[in-house]
């Protein structure tokens, strides 16, 4: 993510090349981050101040815990902080016995403390590497990216990486299906997942699609190749290759001003209105932050230029080109635009979805995938599921998904696995169908590929598309996270192979990296590393669930519920109803609900948390500071303040 370091005074500093630290461990720096080096300890600062990444070279110690020790030792002596829980992570890239610390903040200080511990696989064993992070919540999303490449590229002295480059991909025979098939079976009883849509793709053809497990939990219908899951954030891709049509049709050219093509288009910043280009709505690349509370509490039933009522709101955190952020409003500008430049005078949308319809879904042959959420739920399709507040998976409720129809074009398709995997057959085929017939232009498809910004080490995201080169080969992909909704669609472009996974439960995300590693080891022989990345998943999983309940207090004790208002408001998310029923405190939002929990934290404020399956963990802080009674929540970059009503 930053690399504004000076390379010969770090040299000089570490008697080494620029990028080694005092042990001789390679790493990429982390762009536009400041570098400081005293003696075995390099610090890098965010240009914002509040966030540093120290390395910690250490000759020994006895274990993750020791050696994390060790390193608040020399560079925090009074570090007290209380460790909330400590995780172990899988070997990988010549490193082992991993383990991540996190530490107890309280949310004022709006605060992320972490330490990562590794021992090098290679030398004599016995050195550690300690990484220690302290960094603002709002500097840690914006600049996430950089961060995270700097932690994936940090490898061992003489270690080196595996590659897939040059070697000869092995088909998905009947065999190594069934091979990947049990692998997600066995993953989904570990983590208790209901039931997963999945599709293979080999020699550029589908050699399986369809189903394990059930649509719904307690209930016989099986998963098969044509249930209908909610994709979430594949949508985008699918919207970027509207957008590609629209250009083939001369309607749009990716280097247009956005306001130009749709005079509605506007940020609160202007100079950073005009700057943007149709291509920067679906790049992840203009500084726009998530922002994703404003939909996410809005009604399913606003009309589709909510979106841009919202955009009008909004202005950028950083640079255009600077950082990685995922703006959804953005994407759904996107869509819409396309829309209206293809179907001119009508309400955005319904030409959104006609245009979808005709343009991409139909010439597709995708006949089941639709954007109409009645039309999914009268036929063969999945239902939502979540982790009560004990960790168990409980159905969820959809109304917060609904949230997401005013802006469809970031992630409300619906899709099964023989249909999602027509999608993937297009990709790989350079815009053109399965059959064959040209859909989209080669040159704007190859165009939706082409690196936007930087996500992580060998990873950059294009339009609509993660493009990840850390193997050797290219291998493309998106996901999607819904509640109870999580997604992923892979591919090799190099070599006609896919795959996709749609899953019904929150715990179903944790399928799909071990899945794409897994795919990788089939058909390339590699090393063996799924399986414990899924077994290190399922045991973090436990371990948060525990921790988690461990915090709160339910029911709600009297002497918190007290000086709760009957009716709060903020002037951006609407309205929170407080009803207390059977022993239970429940929050009622205007679109959807949640029982909360108590938590009590470490500065002696105290927040509310939702606990419902899939709307679990979302923070409402009470401000007792406050001249009226106030809830507060945050996101990593935006604070809400809902006040409390007056009666009438």
């Amino acid at each position: 993510m930053r690399r504004l370091l000076i390379a010969t005074l770090l040299a000089a500093a570490l008697g080494a090349s620029a990028d080694t630290t005092s042990s001789g461990h390679s790493y990429s720096p982390p762009e536009a981050f400041a570098a400081s080096v005293a003696g075995n300890l390099l610090t890098f600062t965010a240009p914002e101040g509040d966030a540093t990444v120290t390395v910690v070279d250490l000759p020994a110690a006895k274990d993750a815990a020791d050696a994390v020790a060790q390193a608040w030792a020399r560079v925090q002596p009074d570090f007290r902080r209380t460790l909330r829980l400590a995780t172990p992570r899988p070997s990988r890239n010549g490193w082992v016995d991993q383990q991540v610390f996190d530490y107890e903040t309280s949310p004022n200080e709006k605060l992320t403390i972490q330490a990562i511990a590794r021992r090098a696989s290679t030398g004599d064993g016995k050195a550690w590497v300690v990484l220690l992070l302290q960094a603002g919540e709002g500097t840690l999303e914006k600049r996430g990216a950089p961060i995270g490449k700097f932690f994936a590229s940090l490898r061992p002295q003489g270690y080196q990486r595996e590659s897939f480059a040059g070697r000869t991909a092995r088909p998905l025979t009947p065999e190594r299906v069934e091979q990947l098939k049990a692998f997600i079976a066995d993953g989904m009883k570990q983590l208790d997942v209901p039931g997963v849509g999945l599709s293979f793709i080999s020699g550029g053809q589908v050699v399986w699609a369809g189903g394990l497990g059930v649509r719904e939990l307690g209930k016989p219908a099986k998963v098969d190749a044509d249930t209908l899951f909610m994709a979430a954030s594949n949508t985008k891709a699918m919207t970027t290759a509207l957008l590609a049509r629209a250009v083939d049709a001369g309607k749009l050219r990716w280097d247009q001003p956005a306001a130009e093509a749709y005079p509605g288009f506007r940020l609160a910043d202007a100079d950073v209105t005009k700057s943007v280009q149709i291509r920067h709505l679906v790049c992840a690349c203009t500084g726009m932050p998530r922002q994703d509370m404003d939909w996410i509490f809005s009604d399913g039933r606003a009309p589709a230029s909510t979106t841009f009522d919202q955009l009008a709101t909004m202005k950028p955190t950083s640079k255009f080109g600077e950082v990685f952020q995922y703006s959804n409003l953005m994407v759904s500008a996107g869509g819409y635009i396309a829309a209206a430049a293809l179907k001119p005078g009508k309400d955005i949308g319904a030409a959104y979805d006609e245009a979808m319809q005709e343009l991409l879904f139909g010439p597709l042959g995708m006949k089941d995938t639709t954007f109409d959420r009645a039309k999914a739920l009268r036929g063969n399709h999945a239902m939502p599921h979540g982790d009560d507040i004990d960790g168990h998976t409980r159905r969820a409720s959809m109304d917060l998904n609904d949230t997401v129809i005013p802006a469809r074009p970031a992630g409300g398709v619906w899709t099964s696995p023989r249909d999602f995997s027509r999608f993937v057959l297009m990709e790989l085929n350079k815009g053109r169908t399965p059959e064959g017939r040209p859909l989209i232009g080669e040159a704007n498809w190859a165009e939706r590929y082409k690196p936007q910004v930087m996500v992580s080490e060998d990873v950059n995201y294009g339009m609509g598309l993660f493009i990840d080169t850390q193997y050797g080969i290219t291998v493309a992909s998106h996901g999607g996270d819904l509640l109870g909704f999580h997604s992923n669609m892979i591919w090799l472009p190099e070599y006609g192979i896919g795959a996709t996974i749609l899953t019904n439960s929150d715990a179903g995300v944790l399928l799909r990296g071990p899945l794409l590693r897994k795919l990788l080891e089939v058909v390339f022989d590699g090393l063996p590393e799924a399986d414990e990345r899924l077994k290190v998943a399922v045991a973090n999983r436990k371990a948060e669930a525990a921790q988690t309940r461990g915090r709160l207090t339910l029911p709600v004790p009297a002497d918190a519920i007290k000086p709760m208002a009957a009716a709060y408001a903020s002037p951006e998310l609407g309205h929170i109803k407080i009803a207390r029923r059977a022993g239970k405190l429940r929050f009622q939002f205007d679109h959807w609900s949640s029982e909360v929990a108590l938590r009590r934290n470490e500065d002696g404020t105290q927040s509310y948390i939702t606990i419902d399956p899939g709307v679990e963990g979302i923070e409402f802080l009470r401000d007792d500071k406050a001249g009226a009674p106030t809830l507060v929540l945050r996101d990593a970059q935006h604070e809400y303040r809902f006040v409390a009503l007056k009666p009438n």
